[in-house]
C-alpha cells in the first residue's frame, strides 16, 4: 500500500532530520561562527521541512486507514489522545500525537518569536519542547516503527537518541552548575 510506505519513509526522514535539527540548534552559535549566518537560515528551512514531514506522517496514516476500510478520521489521527487506553497500540499512538503537538508549539514559537515581547524573551523555553518531542518520537517509533531495527536506520535510531540524551544531561549539568535552574 502506497500510503503505508509513504508513512514509513516520511517517519524515518522526519526522525533523522529532527536529530540533525536538534544538533544544529544546540550548537547554533558555534556553527554560525564557523560557517556564517546562512546556517541559521538553513536551520529555519530545515525546521519547516521537518514540520511538513511530521504533518504528512499522520496524514499518510489517515489515508492508509481510509484505504483499508476504517474510514477517514483526522480527529482520531491528530487529536484523540487516550488516558486509559484499551489497547497497547493506542498508548503508543499517543506518543506520536503528543510529539506532533509539542513540535507544533516549538515551531510556531520559533516562527513568531519576534512577534511579541513575551516570545522574544521566552522563545528558547518553548524550543526546549523539541527535546521532549524527540524522546516521545523515539518511544513512538520504537513501539510502532517496523523499520527501526532494519539497516541502515538501525545504526541511526538508538545512537541518535543517546546523543540527544547526552546533550540534555550536559545542558542540565551546565545549568545546575551555574545555578540557573
Amino acid at each position: 500500500m502506497v500510503a503505508n510506505v509513504a508513512q514509513r519513509l516520511i517517519g524515518l526522514w522526519a526522525y533523522t532530520l529532527l536529530f540533525v535539527q536538534i544538533i544544529l540548534g544546540t550548537f547554533m552559535t558555534r556553527w554560525i561562527e564557523k560557517f556564517g549566518a546562512w546556517v541559521f537560515k538553513f536551520h529555519v528551512f530545515e525546521g519547516l521541512l521537518i514540520y511538513a514531514l511530521i504533518f504528512l506522517h499522520p496524514l499518510a496514516f489517515t489515508f492508509f486507514y481510509y484505504f483499508i476500510g476504517k474510514g477517514f478520521d483526522p480527529f482520531y489521527t491528530f487529536v484523540d489522545v487516550c488516558v486509559i487506553c484499551k489497547k497497547d497500540l493506542e498508548f503508543s499512538y499517543n506518543f506520536g500525537r503528543i510529539s506532533f503537538w509539542l513540535i507544533t508549539v516549538a515551531v510556531l514559537t520559533g516562527l513568531f518569536r519576534a512577534a511579541t515581547p513575551f516570545l522574544r524573551m521566552h522563545w528558547h523555553k518553548f524550543h526546549i519542547l523539541n527535546y521532549v518531542a524527540f524522546f516521545t518520537v523515539y518511544y513512538h517509533s520504537l513501539r510502532l516503527g517496523s523499520d527501526v531495527g532494519t539497516f541502515p536506520f538501525s545504526i541511526i535510531h538508538t545512537p541518535a537518541t543517546l546523543i540527544i540524551l547526552g546533550i540534555v544531561l550536559f545542558k542540565l549539568y551546565s545549568h545546575l552548575k551555574k545555578g540557573n535552574l
